[in-house]
């Protein structure tokens, strides 16, 4: 299986996703957008994963390669490929699929519970999961439920946490992805987001976010079964199930 990321800065990577591509011998190839690489022909992999960054889903005037990037994504839903998006990945996703993305009422930065919708807990991708849960948090932005699309988690904070579009499209706004690891590195690179004498009631110290052993266990074992069930979408010549 042929698997391509969309990096959009150098301290937001695959993480756990690279273990869990590597473990089964999957070819991985990658577009690091801040490095100006090349984006891919869609006819040439079988699964788009969109990572975070730090940037926003409108922010098409401040990085021009926003705008190639969603054509991609718009070509990769439309010929059938397998496509996840986490936190500004699945607010593009949302934003190429028609829907609006607009700051959140809160920052929600650290470890805070979701929970599954009805339709969540029956879903095939998410129903293997706890109606609540722990996951990691880094996002001031949030989007409308595109028209078509099945409202799979949300949160105190932010109502929109997850979705999937024609049972082949997931967008996770928040990280399952996470190691001890990769929460140093955003905590290094935005620390401004922390910020001010009141960060906010969804905001938390960095201590708070890395000292978490069984949260991170918790998020990469999820991690690992939801690409194991997107896996099975995945016919050998590269088309949706």
């Amino acid at each position: 299986m042929r698997i391509h990321y969309l990096q959009h800065v150098p301290f937001e990577g695959l993480a756990r996703i690279d273990d869990w591509c590597r473990s089964r011998g999957f070819a991985v190839t990658g577009t690091r957008l801040y490095a100006g690489d090349p984006l891919p022909s869609v006819a040439a992999i079988d699964w788009l994963i969109v990572m975070g960054g730090p940037m926003g889903a409108n922010d098409d005037d401040r990085y021009l390669w926003l705008a190639d990037e969603k054509r991609v994504i718009d070509q990769a839903i439309r010929q059938g490929r397998v496509v996840l998006g986490i936190c500004l990945g699945a607010q593009l996703i949302a934003q190429v699929l028609g829907a609006r993305v607009f700051p959140n009422p809160h920052k929600e930065i650290g470890w805070f519970p979701i929970e599954l919708t009805a339709e969540g807990q029956q879903s095939p991708l998410f129903g293997f999961l706890p109606r609540q849960f722990p996951v990691f948090q880094w996002h001031g932005d949030t989007f409308d439920l595109p028209h078509g699309a099945v409202h799979l988690a949300s949160s105190e904070a932010c109502h929109h946490q997850a979705f999937a579009y024609d049972h082949r499209v997931v967008g996770l706004q928040f990280h399952l992805e996470v190691t001890a690891e990769s929460v140093q590195a955003l905590i290094h690179h935005c620390a401004d987001e922390l910020g001010g004498p009141v960060p906010g009631p969804f905001v938390q110290r960095p201590d708070e976010m890395v000292q978490r052993q069984s949260e991170f266990a918790f998020v990469n074992g999820a991690m690992d079964e939801l690409l194991n069930r997107m896996a099975r979408l995945t016919v050998p010549d590269g088309l949706s199930a």
